[in-house]
């Protein structure tokens, strides 16, 4: 595949919008500090507690609908171990922000908080905040790296343009308009990103249900079609493991800097509530069409497109499901409109993800431990300078993993399992102490790292209820692989356009591998293969051989 010129000229326009809208930004962001009476810390971080409500809900739902939002949602509803009922983030959202709104806007705004370590180090002291804002910095970095993971597997599906370069060129982007406007500019950028995104994946979802390679999603729903049904189902014995992933992206939102920084900068409490009240229905119509885009690769036969076989998933590219969708169902032109969606919503989210690190680090520990008396150019070099640390590390973690699912689990999951009861102590329990906050923060720790974790090979030391082991001993009874998880055998059905019989576990088409180790073990006399010439014959005995070679 050639270079897609078009598609990349498209995409510097999007750019020099994006950025032409920071700088526009930046200079207004200037203009206001000269009227603003506080700091130009507070003015760099918070907008000077003066944002727009329209503005405030279009940059707390960017946020939160960043790259990682929209390819995760559709990677797992296309997952054949998955499905949609496991593509969770809208619905947990919407009771982020309910949350956040009845809740914690309140406590956090009338305190005139600048960030959300603001409580800790007022009434713990500087050591012990210092180390809870480790986990929320790390979970930061693992937000940049997600979103940027996001963007350059799309980009290097559509555009055929480098991986390395993809995530390069967006990360460069968003860390130049962070750091000219501070959050004035990620604010009025987020309004651009937000209507691109909106706009771009509902035009592309006409062209993809419409496509000649796919059969309507309502037949796929439920049957057992070209893979498993595209709605999935949650067992007895996943039903815990659904609760908690569940859980997981519901609270641990509610310990991200970047949701409290749009809270802190709003010009009340009131308007804070309705900010958030307003995003939760925001992300439930933006989560749509990643879903129609994983539903209709679920319903493809992906043998009649220029794409072949196997399939993504087969060929371990469920994580750029949606881009894949976009190259191979739609015009060329209408896939370069979906990859301006991507694009937008991962600089949605880096450029929060920036200024929200920035402002933990430069607020809680360069002015209120390292330098009490830096003045305020001083800081404002100091937030430019951990910008760019950020933007440096989420960029380099982007080459260890190529899966959207992983970063995003794993950086929430810190700010749940470590984060999370922490502020829930400190903003309403009055009786909570230094104390029983090192102790809380030590046993969560412990036992998170206890828990094992798959995603990184750690095997679980404590079993919960319910903890499932596979053959190579990785747990899965805490936070467990979604991409090991086994989907339960389907129902048969009949229907002139389904096939009524689960494929084995290897196909004719991705067999060489397995024949040359087959005839190495025939030419010792010691075993007959079975015959695997058909995808559909020979199922039970094609699995008691694999079983045999296994063990």
């Amino acid at each position: 595949m050639a270079l897609n010129v078009p598609g990349l000229l498209v995409m510097a326009a999007f750019y020099l919008l994006i950025l032409g809208t920071g700088i526009w930004a930046s200079m207004r962001s200037r203009r206001e500090e000269k009227k603003f009476m506080g700091d130009g810390m507070e003015m760099t971080l918070l907008a000077g507690r003066n944002i727009n409500l329209l503005v405030g809900i279009f940059t707390l739902t960017a946020t939160w609908v960043g790259g990682g939002f929209i390819l995760g949602i559709a990677e797992a509803t296309y997952n054949p171990t998955l499905g949609a009922v496991w593509a969770l983030m809208p619905v947990p959202y919407v009771l982020t922000f309910f949350l956040g709104g009845f809740f914690f806007a309140k406590p956090m705004r009338e305190s005139k908080y600048v960030t959300m370590m603001d409580p800790f180090q007022q009434k713990y002291g500087n050591v012990l905040s210092s180390a809870l804002i480790l986990p929320a910095l790390v979970a930061d970095v693992l937000w940049v790296a997600r979103t940027l993971v996001s963007l350059g597997g799309t980009m290097s599906v559509i555009l055929d343009l480098s991986y390395v370069y993809s995530i390069i060129i967006s990360s460069v982007v968003a860390i130049i308009y962070t750091l000219l406007g501070g959050l004035y500019s990620v604010a009025y950028t987020d309004v651009i990103q937000l209507i691109l995104i909106f706009v771009s994946l509902w035009v592309c979802v006409p062209y993809l249900m419409d496509n000649p390679h796919s059969v309507d999603i309502s037949l796929t729903a439920y049957n057992y079609t070209f893979q498993a049904p595209w709605v999935g189902t949650v067992e007895l014995d996943q039903a815990g493991k659904w609760f908690d992933d569940f859980m997981l992206l519901a609270l641990g939102g509610l310990a991200y800097q970047a949701f409290y920084q749009r809270i802190l900068s709003a010009s009340s409490y009131t308007q804070a509530q309705v900010t958030c009240f307003a995003s939760s229905a925001f992300c439930l119509v933006l989560g749509i069409p990643s879903i129609l885009v994983g539903a209709v690769a679920a319903s493809t036969d992906w043998n009649s497109t220029r794409y072949g076989l196997p399939t993504p998933y087969e060929r371990d590219q469920a994580g750029s499901i949606l881009p894949i969708a976009l190259q191979y169902l739609t015009p060329s032109y209408i896939s370069v409109i979906g990859i301006g969606a991507v694009a937008a919503a991962v600089m949605s989210s880096m450029d929060s993800a920036l200024l929200s690190s920035a402002s933990m680090f430069s607020s809680n520990i360069y002015k209120n431990i390292l330098r009490k008396q830096a003045s305020d150019r001083e800081m404002q070099w100091v937030i430019r300078i951990s910008v760019v640390v950020v933007g440096l590390a989420g960029t380099a973690l982007t080459f260890l993993d190529s899966s959207v699912l992983v970063f995003w689990l794993v950086g929430v999951d810190m700010s749940y399992t470590i984060m999370f009861p922490q502020l829930v102590c400190i903003l309403f329990f009055k009786v909570s102490n230094g104390y029983g906050a090192t102790v809380g923060y030590m046993m969560g720790i412990i036992l998170r790292i206890l828990s094992g974790e798959p995603l990184i090979g750690l095997p679980p030391t404590i079993k919960f209820p319910g903890c499932r082991l596979d053959n190579k001993k990785n747990g899965m009874c805490f936070r467990s692989n979604a991409n090991r998880n086994r989907h339960p055998e389907p129902q048969m059905t009949r229907g002139p356009t389904l096939i009524t019989k689960k494929p084995p576990r290897l196909s004719s088409y991705w067999t060489p591998p397995v024949a040359r180790r087959l005839t190495k073990r025939e030419s010792r006399g010691k075993m007959q293969p079975p015959n695997i010439s058909h995808p559909l014959k020979s199922h039970s005995s094609q699995l008691q051989f694999d079983d045999m070679i296994d063990n």
